[in-house]
């Protein structure tokens, strides 16, 4: 089966659903079709968990992390959700750069930074995948060709709070609002040239990138499993994937990876793994219960496709955001009103903004740099009177992918692309 079309989304969950019915039938000694009729016997897709591969074993016991799970310094205007996450307030942005400084990156760590000793820590890669399994240190990697990438990465739940306002339902989970997401330039080695050091094998499929932050306890509560994710081959060897260990040309910080993490340009948060210790490169598909059970759309709408419990989620959407405080309220004069445009999968080449709550729209200015995976910024001139209004935004990207004015609910609040109706007061 070929990987030249993975990189879509719809595509690449086919081929993982396809290829798992077939390994599961054929170790059973039964037809495709027999295998499906057991499964769809079978109690929906949480009863996969038993056929999926589990997560490694930390033989660690559980600590629970005193006071924040964050160690950088927390700027003013930063919005905290929890002790393991920073959300970027998009007021303080109006006037920066196109990158967002490491202070104001926006961070979700479910535990404390673990600590490491960069003389004793090493990136093992190994697996049927591989011909040479290996070990790397950290000046072994830093001293390796490297490039820069400037990239946006945004977490799957970016949005999570407006699927609440639009359905009034609660959710689990950070409530985040758009502050979720964040671009740096990232400078690292390209993953390509350490997997061809590590002698990847033509038949290579998927590859399994594990961190040092600990997922879950086990069902007796002391046992953590490491936390992971999996690309396919074609992911992990495209041109922009890299192992950083630099980012705006500092230091990898504790909070976002030190010493090294993954960086998947376009793709969820979660892909792209923080205190990388473990890459595994397998001649078969990989389920991580992680993927299977969480990096999914699950809902009404998103039927389970087995092994995976919803419609998997790779690349991220088309997003817009206002450079404005939540809610806003300006005097009534002349603005230069702000806002960043993003998609996972491309370019953004169009914007619309309404000022009107969507009644009428006009075109924004796009401004240079325009970089695909990262962001393009835009404004446009108002000059209001004193009253409310909801400000809206929509972006399109190179692929033709535009904001809806509706998203579809999921049970986890993932990927919200649809437009937004800012709230703003002018004061007379």
């Amino acid at each position: 089966m070929s990987d030249e079309n993975l990189f879509d989304q719809e595509d690449y969950l086919q081929a993982r659903v396809d290829e798992y019915i077939w390994q599961q039938s054929t170790s059973a000694g039964i037809s495709r079709q027999r295998f499906l009729q057991i499964l769809a016997t079978m109690a929906g897709a949480g009863a996969m968990g038993g056929l999926a591969r589990s997560a490694p074993a930390h033989a660690e016991t559980a600590s629970k992390a005193k006071g924040s799970k964050i160690i950088k310094p927390l700027p003013p205007g930063y919005i905290s959700h929890s002790k393991g996450t920073l959300e970027m307030n998009w007021e303080a942005m109006y006037g920066r750069g196109y990158l967002v400084p490491n202070d104001w990156f926006y961070v979700h760590n479910r535990h404390a930074p673990p600590t490491f000793d960069l003389s004793t820590w090493r990136l093992r890669i190994e697996g049927t995948g591989v011909n040479t399994p290996c070990e790397f240190t950290y000046d072994e990697i830093i001293a390796m060709p490297s490039i820069s990438v400037t990239s946006a990465i945004e977490c799957a739940a970016n949005g999570r709070r407006f699927f609440e306002e639009a359905y009034n339902i609660p959710l689990s989970g950070t409530r985040w609002r758009l502050g979720a997401i964040g671009v740096a330039e990232w400078t690292g080695v390209p993953l390509s040239l350490l997997l061809e050091r590590a002698g990847v094998k033509a038949t290579a499929r998927d590859v399994l990138v594990e961190g040092a932050d600990l997922d879950s306890l086990d069902s007796k509560g002391t046992n953590q499993a490491k936390f992971s994710s999996v690309v396919p081959i074609a992911k992990a060897t495209a041109d922009h994937s890299l192992l950083v260990y630099a980012m705006n040309g500092e230091a990898l910080p504790p909070d976002h990876g030190q010493p090294c993490r993954v960086i998947f340009p376009g793709w969820s948060g979660n892909a792209n793994v923080k205190w990388i210790e473990r890459i595994e490169v397998s001649e078969t598909p990989i389920y991580s219960q992680w993927v299977l059970d969480q990096m999914v759309l699950t809902g009404a709408d998103y039927p389970a496709k087995s092994p995976y419990r919803g419609k998997l989620i790779t690349y991220q959407n088309v997003k817009s955001a206002f450079e404005l405080a939540w809610p806003a309220t300006l005097s009534a004069r002349k603005y230069l009103l702000r806002g960043r445009s993003w998609s996972g999968k491309g370019k953004i080449v169009r914007v619309e903004v309404s000022l009107d709550g969507g009644k009428t729209w006009q075109l924004a200015r796009l401004r240079e740099p325009n970089f695909p995976f990262a962001w393009v910024r835009w404004d446009i001139e108002w000059h209001p009177v004193p009253g409310e209004y909801a400000l809206q935004a929509r972006a399109t990207d190179n692929l033709g992918n535009t904001q809806p004015n509706t998203v579809p609910w999921n049970d986890f609040g993932l990927l919200y692309g649809g437009v937004v109706s800012h709230p703003v007061t002018v004061q007379g």
